[in-house]
């Protein structure tokens, strides 16, 4: 939209003149200062640097002390915007919020079209009242600021020097000013509109990039957060994903906070989450005392918004945009704006979850490749080699040799066993990442074989993968490795029997793992190295377990076995 300009000093000059005609001497002798002050008063577009010029112009001309300009929201029943000039910032954070407009001499002014005077307002009934800490005031002038037939705003003007009342000739300036000063904020307003949008355009720019470009979807999500919050100009942002059973869950805040928290869920019987997944935003004036909101949302805030991320016809979550306590509400160009952008983030998205599936479907036929020449070419030329290798065993020759083609057509099996296992995990879909415990534990005893020159025997007992957790797994694992490192590097065993347990019981009850390792090697030599056996034990303590040696499986009990157990 284009912004009209500024008038000049000549149009300002011209638009005066009708209103400065049949004017006093006394009075037209100060003309020169009226035109300057409507030519500085039309220079300039931020919205806030205007009022505050105004708001100087208009002490200045009518010789008060005190000033303020207020300026209607787009309802027009309430102020957006409230300017001072004479009160200092001490005084103002000891007067607290700036009145909303509606009641008292100002709304007044914002509900008629004529100006108000008066020589002592504590004695007019439709005064209010003042706030406590504010300066007394008695004298009293409030005109209405207009443009093209709307009241955009307020005058008011108060304590002439001396404690003089307001003259005709103060009361005809201001009008003439407000006239001007409704032009002025006219501008303003467009300008700050214009910016306003680019700033939202520029936000959904950033916001479509990030989901479409970022590896890390909670970092693109953090992204959104961040420039609804700078955008709606809140407190903090937050996006809110559907979970699968019709909730809302907080997945991403733009700052800290001690109520609004990660992984928070916004259950489906609440009446917010039922509206916006629904596709219907919620605008809402005082999020911390309205009942509708899911306290996790709530929080100590004011205004906020809460809009839907709707696209194709499917609500994907929500953003919510809530103002400290006290500040103004959100304006229907805001409402417009941020619904906008809710609308063009929730296409990202949809964009950025189709992209990653394309790319997943890309990896799983990559790796469904992969599974299949590892099937097709290698095991079978590595079976053909250890064919050949057993054709030639048959043969005369010396007895080292004979050893060695038995070892190397060991070693050839291990690494067959070693690619199948692979191979298998290729074919799992990422869901099924990472690969349990049943799995990790076959591919420790695979490469134990190698270096072992046989392959130990295993045996799993009870649902192993589903009820080993993630940490009992790793470090049960950990703990495999070690005990077949153990008897590799020390037991000089040729037969280890392994043997996970999801079905065990601790001494006290609890349900638990329970791995044992047994060799029939030489066992534990009295005064030998114990290091191996102590991180053992250690791994299982941390846990809430124990890690104990019996005696082995060779003849005569010969060799050793390590139990090691954690409670589920």
């Amino acid at each position: 939209m284009k912004v009209p300009e500024p008038l000049g000093p000549l149009d300002a000059v011209t638009r005066a003149a009708s209103s400065l005609e049949g004017l006093s001497v006394e009075n037209t002798a100060r003309v020169p200062q009226l035109l300057e002050a409507m030519c500085s008063v039309g220079t300039g577009h931020g919205l806030r640097t205007t009022l505050a010029r105004i708001c100087e112009t208009a002490a200045e001309l009518a010789g008060a002390r005190f000033a303020a300009i207020g300026v209607l929201d787009e309802t027009g029943d309430s102020l957006s915007d409230f300017v001072t000039y004479g009160v200092g910032d001490d005084v103002a954070r000891l007067i607290g919020h700036p009145p909303d407009g509606r009641t008292g001499l100002p709304g007044v002014l914002m509900r008629g079209e004529e100006p108000i005077r008066l020589a002592d307002l504590t004695a007019d009934p439709r005064a209010a009242g003042l706030p406590p800490g504010h300066p007394p005031m008695r004298t009293f002038l409030g005109v209405p600021i207009r443009a093209q037939g709307e009241t955009l705003g307020n005058f008011y003007l108060a304590e002439k020097p001396g404690g003089g009342e307001f003259s005709d000739y103060d009361l005809h300036m201001v009008r003439v000013l407000a006239t001007e000063a409704g032009n002025a904020i006219g501008n303003a307003r467009l300008y700050e509109a214009a910016r306003q949008r680019e700033r939202w355009i520029e936000g959904s720019v950033a916001v479509t990039t990030a989901l479409l470009t970022s590896g890390d979807a909670a970092d693109a999500l953090s992204v959104v957060a961040e420039q609804i919050r700078r955008l709606a100009d809140s407190v903090i942002g937050v996006v809110l994903l559907r979970t699968e059973d019709g909730g809302l869950e907080v997945v991403a805040v733009s700052d800290a906070h001690p109520t609004v928290k990660r992984n928070y869920v916004v259950p489906p019987e609440n009446l917010v989450a039922r509206t916006l997944l629904s596709g219907e935003p919620l605008f809402v004036d005082d999020l911390a005392t309205d009942p509708r909101v899911a306290p996790g949302l709530a929080g100590d805030f004011g205004p906020g918004m809460l809009l839907p991320l709707r696209a194709d016809g499917r609500v994907l979550g929500a953003l919510v945009m809530p103002r400290a306590r006290g500040a103004r509400r959100f304006g229907e160009r805001e409402h417009t704006l941020a619904d906008q952008f809710a609308a063009q983030s929730a296409l990202a998205l949809m964009m950025a979850d189709a992209q990653r599936d394309r790319e997943r479907l890309a990896v799983l036929e990559d790796r469904d490749r992969i599974a299949r020449d590892l099937h097709d070419l290698v095991i079978q030329r590595l079976f053909a080699t250890g064919m050949t290798l057993a054709s030639a065993q048959r043969g005369t020759v010396a007895p080292e040799v004979h050893q060695g083609i038995d070892k190397a057509v060991d070693e050839l099996d291990v690494t067959i066993q070693e690619i199948r296992t692979a191979i298998f995990a290729l074919q799992q879909g990422p869901a099924e990442a990472p690969a349990g415990v049943r799995t990790r534990v076959m591919r420790e005893i695979n490469m134990a074989a190698v270096p072992l020159g046989f392959r130990p025997t295993h045996r799993f007992v009870g649902q192993v993968d589903s009820a080993v957790g993630e940490l009992a797994g790793r470090n049960l694992i950990a703990a495999l490795r070690e005990a077949l490192s153990n008897a590799f590097r020390h037991a000089r065993a040729t037969r280890i029997e392994v043997v996970v347990d999801a079905a065990a019981r601790l001494p006290d009850g609890r349900a638990a793992v329970r791995l044992s390792v047994a060799d029939d090697g030489v066992g534990i030599p009295d005064g030998g190295r114990r290091s191996g056996l102590r991180n053992l034990a250690r791994r299982a303590e941390s846990l809430g377990g124990s890690s104990t040696c019996e005696p082995g499986i060779g003849e005569g009990r010969a060799g050793t076995t390590v139990i090691w157990e954690a409670p589920l």
